[in-house]
């Protein structure tokens, strides 16, 4: 490619004007650099939106339910809500005012209403979804009602009360078909709007298709809202109203989003299919008369928004600039889907414009027959109607406005609408709404993570997101968006929440800075009122500067630019100039004033452009704090008490200066920041520039005066005598300084050493040095002396002059004081000091370490023998091993001393010179004794006598018995106790215990003969030995062994809640639950006034972990468990304190913890304790009377919140009263016959307890009744044997009837009996012939797969489906013609554009400038990168360098947010650069390694697919990995061989051809095609549609088979495509393939048949309504009767159950498992190198990483995975036509994205679970997809650890690809011809004329 034609490939793909005009512009780097902002540039400048979360926001709940729709009355700015099952009426304020239940209702949609359950028996109780709600404004007040209908009862409508929304005004109980107003599906949308015709009020209503329940509902229908006075037409009947008309409801399925009012229309805005065009999904607005009863008027028009935004999800009627405009919510849709994706757009259309298209429309369609002026259709009759377009005359459109019976309808324009998108999103916007400020829109759009942004609509093409409110986190936001009557508030509905939310809250906002930032076009800054306002609300905001707007050009807050002085002395007063921009202007009258820090304001005086203030007295100025020299204080500028604007300023305190180093305070005076000097003779620090008297000293800052600096102050710098000073011994001081001739007089000099506080003052001569400016001082001798007990002491020195006057001195200037007495309490202590010290042991009566020179006698040379005063440990083990202690004095004056001479009871002890501390400690390792043996420690010093201790060691030989207990689990916590004898052997911390090579930590005291140590988690079950180490000797315990078991494991436990009190018996069940010494029950609580306190610090915390955190500092409380066996204990639950919180419940046996909530998935509950009150509650001093034979009522409150009746215990006295009944309020016991003793065995009435767990209740004594029985009277028992009688009659009766019952339920019961053994057989006679089907399969697939060589493409082909997916060929492969005089100059400007995109910097800047565009959408990112990647592809080198530094970029981006979401979609061009990176630099890999594996894998998939049958309307197969694409219906078919007659030159050859009789006559074709062109590129191989298949037999019998021809079967609305079974083709027949005539008819299925949604009829069929089929019918059923209440039981029964069929995937997977391993090995395998690319990039992605800081590895790990496999061989999987020159049918796609997916799934690092819900395509490969992990993990592991360093040989590599020239065109010259021409389009089109470069 030539160097200069090269860049132009990114020009072609970018359309906008400033791109042109920066390649134009001679200094293009510079035109790409944006300017630099300071502090006062404008702020309305572009910045990133504010993010908000509402921080007390006026919400309400509603119960939880879903919310559908929201209306709000404009006349009492109450909000009416309508949800699922309920209406709410709120004020507001969001108070609930009244609500009514609608729903669940018994419904079926397969039923009409009324429902009769003997009718409909699969009618069940069903939720009622709202789909209306609307305002009916009649006359007066009384005449306004709520419209509202749900999905139940087939969309019926009723009235309600708008002042109780639970009073119904209408509804009826028998509705008829006309009546069904609502979708039955809430998954199908619905709108209405209210209008008036002919003086009655209607209800236009547009839903969508629902394929159940009655059909024949158009899609827009006119209600009535009354009953019609004239006719028996009940309210919402849409008899004998409008309605549209269509051929086909289910092809013309509107999805509606809205419908509104507008001038005399009304509108409607919807999405559906393009049936007439390219058969995509589109949005459309349709419009007609408001007076229009017979949709006369109806015309529709396409919306486009520009970005492929082609599915409206919302949208708002409002105004920009005063003109009417539609603001619609666009989503982009998935593929060719009506399902919106995640990206998102804002449109605007104007409503004029609107109307001029739609008139347009109707008027092509009325005049000219729908041709525009180039003849082209532009507009056409839609929904499959009779009418046509006419030619009518031109007045007939201003005729007849709203159409009329003569004029053509529906009228649809094929030209759409265009709009640039306002704003992009990457969320789905899901409602929009508008408001306007003082002429201004702002746009307010809700999307569906709960979020609300505010939009500053700039022009109908270009908005400014300036604010994101989060409403709801992650709960959509409701279409229904609303804003009260004064626009101040926006009513927000979410899923179960509805919020107000101010428009705007400029209040909010205290500064101007903060009130501009924020962007916010409601807002601005009053200045002279200091306060963010609206702009009606600043009263002077019509001047100028007086109120500022962020989006005003230029505007900013009023600053100081400049004060001078800036600095200023504190000790005088001078005039401050403020220069000030943007200063509002004031009335004559008006002044401004200046204020100081906090002091009084004073008058300001404005001087043209600046502003002079005086400053304020230095009397009245704040001191500076301690250690600082200067103040600063704010100057502000008022008008009044509003502050205009301030700045600080400085005022410094040369004084204070000086005093900051009091050492050298003329050093700090002159040394310092602020101009201040030094009076050398007055010792003053001024901001003056002269002295009272004279010598003074300039700052270091007047570089013009001397002298000055710190070099010219008088000083003391060093000592000229040894700093090193002895107490109490004479010593003379000299000192050195410098300038001290400064000094004229002859004033006395005086040496100051201050020793611990106290100056010492001592006389000095002061004497001229040899160097000028130098001088000796000389002190007096002088004994020195500090009283701390330290070797040295410090004291500072310094010089006086007379008697006050300091001369300066250095920091360092300091003597060191010594006392040799000190800290050395023996000789060798002494010898050890620093010779330089002097310090010698002096003897005598009184022996001490003294200075040499106070020493009277003569010093002692040698030092006394050693003194041994305490050895540890004092025993040991024969081993040795051990390190023991030694202290006492004169141990050597230096390890060397002692090295040799120390034994341990007469055994070599080892000294360690580490822990050797001169004179007193030696630490050495002991030996080991061949037996055992005591003896003194000994210690020799050199030539000394030893030294021996009084003390004695022992060697002891320690030995093990035994432990307990045997056994505990691997996961530790054992407290297990070792038994023995001499444990105390050593020291404590040489005692080690082990259990096998695991660590059993020592918890207690050790005795001599136990100890006690907890056991560490084992690597696995099994025996142990247990060893004690002492030091280094080892003891073990002979043939007692540890052994670690199972852990317990907990798989029940009941009840899961108790009472506050506790005691509850909590049954647990589980296994090696008696392998733990003492199980424990554990709860960790926490006060509740902390848990709220620290609640929100733990906020995070506890979403991320829910369960407890066994690491947790919170106080535990605990309780053993007991009755502990193998499987079963029963814990007690432990008292919990009252006002408390607790935070986990959990089980804990050593080791093991287990959750509570992790055993049956339910945490565990604390109830507040119960109530029961005192029997007597009136006189508590009084027993309770009760009447033997009774029971004893007890109440109270909330007694079975945790706790059954067989769990209380009663007590009466000392006897038991028996619990009978407990419920929340009442306990009933029986009590013995005869009162029991009380408690003391005294004659006082029993008390009644009750325990509850822990819980006593004291209720109160009871005292027995004894009176005797009363004689029952005789007319009493007459009557008791009377009652009896009945009651037996009545039983007998019971029981007859019981027995009648029972013989029916056993006839039904053996009748259910055989219709499951029915169902039973053939169940399993179909799961026998999978089994066959799986068998057979698995042995003949791999004979027929091979076959001839691998059609691969070339590198062109391949790059260009790489580069440009969904496109044919590259965009510049077409040549055009471009005159031979332009191209001189455009090869100049070629060369010029060539030389900006080899520069780097340019390169960046532009692509960073391309991807700040709002318009630059991420197809134009990707088209881009593309070109540039085809560009640039010379220069691979150059490419990869510049998409590293785009890389780093990224990560930059993604490290500040979430990095793991990096590369994970393709949003931006350097994402689209890595894949295309990815591609060439694989290229060579494809071909050499997995090109014949992922080959055999196609085949092998379409062999497979062939055998069995397809659908060819529905695309379902028989033989499929997906089971959305698995025909599960048992189609009986036979293979066939057909001969097929194949021409080769002369003569004819016979190819056998394996084909169904269930096939189609194109399947066959193409399987005819398959074999006899087997390895042959698809491309070079005839089209099915363009041959006939011709069946011979005989001479004459020639017979053309068709898909569809005269013979084809037609039942009902159904025709059956024909098949090889149809024409009744026998096994063996002769067939032939002959060249279509040019008068055929047939079309070939792949012309008319494709797969789902995407299937159109034919032709012809779809004017008689036909709908095809093959091998099944499509769910959707028109024969069912559309009055048909009863179910279709007997066709439901009839089918098998469906997934029977699944054994089939498991065939089609067993069958392809070896090709599918071949594949994902062939990628993933470290056995040959990886590709050098995809290991220059994994050590890229490393270091990145590593420099960012990212230590996780699941990052990294995730990062890789975005770049290989799901960026390239997830693409390549999926579509091997970028690769091989093949066909992929919709069945092999289908398997393809499954083995896609499972590889997908192998490179994620989240755990790979599975259950019974998954989706079956996740089964299928459950067992793979670990081992597939496993070839990921090794393969980036292998590429991590390998040799770096790779970055030379990628050069290399690249070099070498840089060499493939990507020929787009046939020669250099005519590719220079093109890209001239097309630039020379693109100047033109900017220019608006032809011009050249």
């Amino acid at each position: 490619m030539p160097a200069a034609a090269a860049p132009l490939l990114l020009l072609l793909a970018i359309w906008w004007w400033p791109l042109v005009l920066l390649l134009l512009l001679p200094p293009l780097p510079l035109a790409l650099t944006q300017p630099r902002r300071g502090a006062s540039d404008d702020v309305g400048a572009a910045a990133a939106p504010t993010h908000t979360v509402l921080s007390d926001p006026v919400s309400i709940s509603l119960g939880g339910a879903p919310l559908n729709h929201l209306l709000l009355d404009p006349k009492s700015g109450h909000v009416y809500v309508g949800a699922l099952n309920g209406l709410y009426h709120l004020s507001p304020n969001l108070q609930l005012l009244s609500s009514g239940k609608t729903g669940p209702k018994l419904d079926s949609p397969d039923c009409l209403p009324p429902i009769d359950p003997n009718d409909c028996y699969h009618a069940k109780v069903t939720d009622n979804t709202n789909k209306i709600l609307l305002l009916e404004e009649g006359g007066g007040a009384a005449d306004r009602r709520l419209i509202v209908c749900g999905t139940v009862l087939q969309g019926i409508c009723e009235k309600r009360s708008l002042g109780n929304v639970s009073e119904i005004l209408y509804q009826t109980d028998n509705p008829v078909d006309t009546q069904y107003v609502a979708a039955n599906d809430p998954r199908v949308s619905t709108v209405g709007v209210v209008v008036e015709q002919r003086g009655a009020l209607v209800m236009l209503v547009g839903r969508g298709y629902t394929s159940k329940g009655p059909g024949g509902i158009p899609p827009i229908t006119t209600r009535r809202l009354a009953p019609s006075p004239s006719h028996s037409y009940p309210a919402f009947s849409h008899e004998e109203l409008g309605k549209l008309v269509v051929g086909s409801y289910s092809e013309f399925n509107n999805h509606f989003v809205m419908a509104f009012r507008h001038g005399g229309h009304v509108y409607f805005l919807f999405s559906r299919r393009d049936v007439w065009g390219k058969r995509e999904y589109r949005t459309y607005v349709s419009r007609l008369c408001m007076g229009d009863q017979n949709f006369y008027s109806y015309v529709e028009v396409p919306l486009s928004c520009e970005g492929r935004f082609n599915l409206a999800q919302a949208a708002s009627l409002g105004a920009h600039q005063g003109a009417p405009t539609l603001f619609v919510a666009m989503a982009a849709g998935q593929a060719s889907t009506p399902v919106p994706s995640g990206h998102s757009a804002l449109c605007a259309y104007g409503m004029a414009e609107l109307d001029r298209a739609l008139h347009q429309a109707q008027m092509l369609c009325y005049t000219v027959e729908g041709r525009g002026p180039h003849g082209k259709e532009e507009a056409y009759i839609e929904y499959e109607v009779s009418s046509q377009c006419l030619r009518l005359p031109e007045v007939s459109l201003t005729e007849y406005p709203c159409g009329g019976e003569h004029t053509p309808s529906p009228i649809a324009s094929a030209v759409p609408l265009s709009a640039t998108p306002v704003l992009t999103r990457n969320t789905q916007l899901s409602a929009v709404t508008t408001a306007t400020e003082a002429g201004h829109t702002i746009v307010l759009l809700g999307d569906k993570m709960g979020n609300l942004h505010k939009v500053f609509l700039l022009s109908l093409s270009t908005g400014s997101l300036y604010e994101t409110v989060q409403v709801d986190k992650d709960s959509p936001v409701n279409a229904d968006l609303q804003l009260d009557a004064l626009g101040q508030n926006a009513y927000v509905m979410t899923e179960s929440r509805v919020t107000k939310v101010p428009v705007s809250e400029c209040d909010r906002h205290a500064h101007c800075s903060s009130c501009l930032s924020a962007r916010d076009p409601f807002c601005g800054w009053c200045v002279l009122e200091g306060r963010c306002t609206r702009k009606l609300e600043c009263s002077r905001h019509t001047k100028p500067n007086h109120w500022l707007w962020s989006y005003h050009g230029g505007s900013r807050c009023v600053t100081v630019e400049m004060v001078s002085p800036a600095i200023q002395s504190r000790e005088e007063q001078t005039e401050v100039s403020l220069t000030v921009a943007q200063l509002p202007s004031l009335l004559e009258e008006e002044s401004l004033s200046c204020s100081f820090g906090s002091l009084r304001p004073q008058p300001a005086v404005v001087k043209e452009t600046s502003i002079v203030c005086q400053s304020p007295p230095p009397k009245l100025l704040p001191q500076s704090t301690p250690g600082s020299d200067h103040v600063i204080l704010r100057v502000a500028l008022m008008f009044g008490e509003v502050i205009i604007s301030d700045t600080n300023i400085t005022f410094y305190d040369c004084r204070a200066a000086g005093q900051l180093n009091k050492t050298s305070p003329c050093m700090a005076c002159v040394g310092s920041m602020w101009p201040c000097h030094w009076c050398a003779l007055d010792q003053q620090c001024t901001h003056r520039d002269s002295c009272p008297r004279k010598h003074i000293i300039y700052n270091m800052l007047a570089q013009e005066l001397e002298p000055r600096g710190v070099d010219a102050c008088p000083c003391v710098w060093a000592l000229q005598s040894s700093p090193l000073v002895p107490v109490g011994f004479d010593t003379q001081l000299v000192l050195q300084g410098r300038n001290l001739d400064l000094f004229e007089d002859e004033e006395k000099y005086e040496c100051v050493v201050d020793v611990e506080g106290e100056a010492l003052t001592l006389p000095a001569t002061v004497e001229k040095g040899k160097e000028p400016q130098t001088h000796t001082i000389t002190c007096v001798t002088h004994q020195f002396q500090y009283s701390a007990r330290q070797l040295e002491f410090s004291a500072s020195v310094y010089l006086l002059r007379g008697s006050s006057q300091r001369i300066d001195s250095t920091p360092n200037l300091r003597l060191q004081l010594y006392n040799c007495t000190v800290g050395q309490s023996d000789c060798s202590q002494c010898h050890a000091v620093p010779p330089r010290y002097g310090c010698v042991w002096c003897g005598g009566d009184t022996p001490g370490c003294v200075y040499r020179r106070s020493c009277p006698i003569s010093p002692e040379r040698t030092c006394p023998p050693p003194l041994i005063t305490q050895i540890q440990p004092q025993t040991g083990p024969l081993e040795g091993g051990i390190l023991v202690t030694i202290w006492g004095s004169n141990l050597g004056q230096r390890f060397q001393d002692i090295q040799g001479g120390v034994t341990v009871a007469g055994v070599s002890c080892k000294p360690q010179q580490e822990a050797y501390l001169i004179s007193t400690r030696i630490v050495c390792e002991l030996q080991s004794s061949t037996k055992e043996t005591q003896g003194p420690v000994a210690v020799t010093v050199r030539d000394s006598e030893p030294g021996q201790s009084v003390q004695t060691f022992t060697y002891q030989n320690p030995q093990l018995s035994g432990i307990v207990p045997l056994r505990g689990p691997v996961s530790g916590g054992t407290a297990l106790t070792v038994q023995g004898t001499q444990l105390l052997t050593g020291h404590r911390t040489d005692l080690a215990a082990f259990i096998g090579q695991h660590p059993c930590y020592i918890l207690e005291e050790v005795n001599d003969t136990q100890l006690i140590c907890r056991t560490s988690p084992g690597n696995q079950t099994g025996t142990e030995q247990v060893r004690l180490l002492f030091g280094k000797a080892e003891r073990l315990l002979g043939d007692v062994v540890f052994q670690y078991t199972d852990d317990p494991a907990i798989t029940d436990a009941e009840p899961s809640e108790s009472f506050l009190g506790g005691g509850r018996g909590i049954k647990v069940s589980g296994r090696n639950l008696d392998v733990v010494q003492q199980p424990m029950i554990s709860v960790w609580v926490e006060p509740i006034e902390d848990w709220l306190r620290r609640r929100r610090r733990y906020a995070q915390l506890a979403a991320r972990n829910p369960h407890v955190l066994f690491n947790s500092s919170l106080p535990k409380i605990q309780e053993p468990c007991t009755d502990v066996s193998y499987d079963q204990m029963t814990c007690s639950t432990p008292s919990v304190p009252q006002r408390s919180k607790v935070m986990g419940v959990w089980f804990e046996m050593d080791n093991v913890k287990v959750d509570f909530a992790d055993i049956n998935g339910k945490p565990f509950t604390y109830h507040q304790d119960p109530v029961l009150h005192r029997l007597n509650r009136e006189n508590p001093d009084l027993p309770f009377r009760f009447k033997p034979g009774g029971v004893i009522a007890v109440q109270g409150e909330n007694l079975t919140l945790a706790m059954t009746r067989q769990e209380v215990v009663a007590k009466l006295g000392l006897e038991e009263c028996e619990v009978k009944t407990l419920d929340s309020t009442h306990l009933y016991c029986e009590p013995p016959e005869n009162q029991p003793l009380s408690l003391d065995n005294t004659d006082t009435p029993p008390t009644l307890r009750v325990m509850m767990g822990k819980l006593t209740f004291d209720l109160g004594p009871v005292q027995y009744d004894n009176d005797a029985l009363s004689p029952v009277p005789l007319a009493a028992q007459v009557g008791l044997a009377a009652g009896a009688a009945v009651v037996v009659l009545v039983v007998l009766v019971i029981i007859l009837m019981y027995r009648r019952k029972s013989k029916q339920a056993l006839r039904d019961y053996k009748k259910v009996l055989v219709q499951l053994e029915t169902l039973e057989i053939n169940v399993g006679d179909q799961c026998r012939k999978e089994f066959t089907d799986l068998m057979t399969e698995m042995m003949d697939l791999s004979s027929d797969v091979g076959g001839p060589g691998i059609p691969l493409l070339d590198y062109r082909t391949y790059a260009e489906r790489v580069f440009f997916p969904g496109q044919r060929g590259a965009p510049l492969s077409q040549n055009l013609d471009l005159p031979e005089s332009r191209r001189q100059t455009v090869e100049q400007g070629l060369g010029q554009l060539n030389n900006l995109l080899n520069n780097r910097l340019f390169l960046i800047r532009f692509i960073h400038t391309l991807e700040a565009q709002q318009s630059f959408s991420q197809r134009d990112r990707g088209y881009m990168a593309s070109l540039l990647t085809m560009a640039l592809h010379d220069k691979l080198e150059y490419f990869t360098d510049v998409m590293k530094t785009l890389l780093s970029d990224l990560v930059q981006q993604y490290v500040d947010k979430n990095p793991k979401l990096m590369l994970r979609r393709t949003e931006t061009v350097v994402e689209k650069m890595l894949t295309n990176w990815m591609s060439i630099c694989l290229y060579s890999f494809l071909k050499e390694v997995a090109g014949e594996p992922l080959y055999m894998l196609y085949r092998a998939i379409k062999y497979q697919v062939d055998k069995g049958p397809v659908d060819a309307v529905t695309g379902k197969a028989k033989r499929t990995l997906n089971d959305s694409h698995l025909l599960r219906e048992d189609i009986d078919y036979c293979s066939m061989t057909l001969t097929v007659l194949v021409k080769s030159g002369a003569e004819v050859q016979h190819c056998p051809v394996k084909v169904l009789d269930t096939d189609t006559i194109t399947q066959v074709k193409d399987k005819i095609l398959d074999q006899i062109y087997k390895g042959a590129p698809f491309s070079q191989r005839p089209a099915a549609d363009s041959l006939d298949l011709e069946w011979r037999s005989g001479q004459a019998g020639h017979l053309t088979l068709s898909d569809d021809d005269v013979t084809a079967i037609v039942q009902g609305r159904w025709k059956r495509l024909n098949t090889l079974q149809h024409y009744k083709v026998p096994d063996g027949a002769t067939v032939a393939l002959i060249p279509r005539s040019q008068g055929s008819v047939h079309l070939g299925v792949n012309q008319v048949y494709q797969t789902g949604e995407k299937t159109p009829m034919l032709e012809g069929e779809e004017e008689e309504g036909l709908r095809l089929w093959h091998l099944v019918k499509s769910s959707e059923d028109p024969e069912i009767p559309k009055h048909r209440k009863s179910s279709m039981r007997e066709r439901e029964r009839a089918k098998a159950i469906p997934e029977i069929y699944l054994t089939r995937l498991l065939s089609m997977k067993g069958t392809l498992q070896k090709f599918v391993d071949d594949v994902f090995v062939a990628i993933l395998s470290t056995k040959r190198p990886p590709p050098i690319a995809v290991r220059f990039f994994f050590d890229f992605l490393d270091d990145m990483a590593e420099k960012h800081g990212i230590e996780d590895p699941e990052t990294v790990h995730i990062w890789k995975t975005n770049s290989l496999p799901l960026r390239f061989w997830v693409n390549i999987l999926k579509n091997p036509q970028f690769v091989f020159d093949v066909q992929v049918t919709d069945s092999v796609d289908a398997v393809l994205s499954v083995i896609a997916q499972t590889f997908i799934d192998s490179c994620t690092t989240s755990e790979h679970k599975v259950g019974r819900d998954s989706p079956v395509n996740k089964l299928l490969y459950a067992r793979e997809i670990p081992r597939y992990k496993q070839l990921v993990e090794r393969y980036y592991s292998d590429i991590h650890s390998a040799v770096s360093g790779c970055y030379q040989e990628m050069n290399s590599t690249l070099t070498e690809l840089s060499g493939i020239i990507m020929a787009l065109e046939e020669d250099a010259a005519g590719q220079k011809m093109q890209l001239a021409y097309r630039l020379q389009q693109v100047a033109a089109l900017v220019e608006n004329k032809v011009t050249d470069l």
